[in-house]
């Protein structure tokens, strides 16, 4: 067997691009701690090099991009700690993933050199945190994603804190504490990528990426555009009434509205959703709300210093341990502790995952933040663009109130004639806004 079927991580120098391929196709390519050393060091090298235009990082075979960071592998290394340490209350070897993985993260979001994700396949917690963050994030009809932490007793981390309560509405939050998958289309049309390509393109596409001589993030776009298909069935699942409910569901604060909210809405999708939720973590469930409203107010290095925080606090004490065993070891149902949600405050959350000491802080690897992704306009439009469109915030659009073809006309040229931007801008028209008596023009419904 030759030594690079043996690596984790494979490096490839092709023309003017640099490749990292994960290569643990055996675990869906989950990733561990020897990954993230094999890849941090050869990123911030290529970040420097002038001879490198752009970075593509993707999974060896078309199953799995990267099914999350290996939480059995730092259980069982948390575990053995704790029984060769009994007087410590956490492990010290556990925290080192959390600790690289987030650097690793932060890393690929603060990026000078365009980076693109090829997220064919599943595309889940660790794996998310090697994509989401990156300027181009590419889908392909084999794209399944998810941020099911709550299922294991742990919380949506690796900068999930900073991108899910930046999605459009409630549906960040919705994710964040369901746990729901996201297929395909749906995770272009949602903003999770940028682009959707045919799987059978990519290799076309890589080739196409590699043989550029331009870092120029605008020629990047053009030619992963050139790539794009148009799906079979262009509906997505995140829309309509659907969509209404969950924003005004879960814009709610405290878990026991969204409960109740749910019980209100008497529908099959509310009562699924309640009956997925109440499987969940309680302790899992408030950390992760809370999460996502303080996510929305701070820049991305806070979150991840937050996070950091937040993983120190649940492997001394959380359902994480319990999860993991039970779900992914064991196979049986996991014991939650406590086991409802009435039984734990927001207070007892504040206090103890948000607010008590921490052995340490997280240092980045580069002091850079920002509170709003700076290549959004490479994704389709958010659901916050086309507000500001509509009443007429956007400067370039005046002051007149506009009709649909008008707006959805702005957003095409905006856009180079994007595919999904129609069905986009379309969907948030139909379910946002109203005409205004006796015309045409758009009036948006707070």
């Amino acid at each position: 067997m030759l030594a690079s079927q043996l690596a984790v991580v494979l490096h490839q120098r092709k023309f003017s691009s640099r490749i990292f391929t994960l290569n643990r196709p055996e675990k869906h390519n989950a990733l561990n701690l020897d990954m993230v050393r094999n890849i941090t060091p050869q990123l911030q090298a290529w970040n420097e090099s002038d001879l490198c235009k752009v970075i593509i990082i993707k999974g060896t075979g078309s199953k799995a991009f990267c099914a999350g960071g290996d939480v059995r592998e730092v259980i069982e290394l948390a575990e053995r700690e704790k029984r060769q340490y009994p007087q410590r209350n956490q492990s010290l070897n556990a925290l080192k993933f959390f600790k690289e993985e987030y650097q690793l993260n932060h890393l690929i979001a603060t990026l000078d050199k365009p980076f693109v994700a090829f997220m064919n396949g599943i595309t889940m917690g660790g794996g998310v945190g090697l994509s989401v963050h990156a300027p181009f994030r590419v889908a392909t009809e084999n794209t399944v994603f998810a941020m099911p932490e709550t299922q294991i007793g742990f919380f949506p981390d690796v900068g999930g804190s900073f991108f899910l309560p930046r999605m459009d509405g409630e549906i960040g939050t919705y994710l964040a504490l369901t746990g729901a998958y996201l297929n395909g289309y749906d995770v272009f049309q949602s903003g999770i990528a940028t682009h959707y390509v045919p799987s059978e393109r990519l290799d076309n596409l890589e080739e196409r990426l590699s043989e550029l001589e331009s870092d120029d993030y605008e020629v990047i776009n053009s030619a992963i555009e050139d790539f794009v298909g148009d799906p079979v069935n262009r509906s997505y699942f995140i829309s309509g009434e659907t969509r209404k409910s969950i924003d005004r569901i879960f814009s709610h604060n405290t878990f026991e509205n969204i409960i109740s909210a749910l019980e209100k809405e008497n529908t099959s999708w509310a009562v699924e959703t309640k009956n997925k939720i109440l499987q969940m973590s309680p302790t899992s469930l408030k950390v992760t709300l809370s999460l996502m409203r303080k996510g929305r107010k701070l820049g991305i290095a806070d979150c991840f210093q937050m996070e950091y925080r937040l993983a120190q606090k649940f492997l001394e004490k959380s359902d994480f341990v319990e999860g993991v065993t039970a779900r992914l070891i064991n196979k049986t149902s996991p014991k939650w502790n406590p086991p409802s949600l009435e039984e734990i405050s927001d207070k007892d959350i504040e206090e103890f995952y948000l607010k008590s000491p921490v052995l340490s802080s997280l240092n980045l690897l580069n002091p850079r933040s920002y509170e709003r992704y700076p290549f959004a306009q490479f994704a389709l439009p958010s659901e916050e663009e086309v507000k500001k469109v509509v009443t007429g915030e956007n400067r370039d659009v005046g002051s007149l109130a506009l009709t649909k073809p008008e707006v959805l006309d702005f957003f095409l040229k905006d856009r180079n004639g994007k595919i999904g931007v129609r069905e986009k801008i379309l969907e948030i028209l139909a379910r946002k806004t109203r005409t205004l008596g006796g015309s045409d023009s758009l009036q948006w419904d707070s």
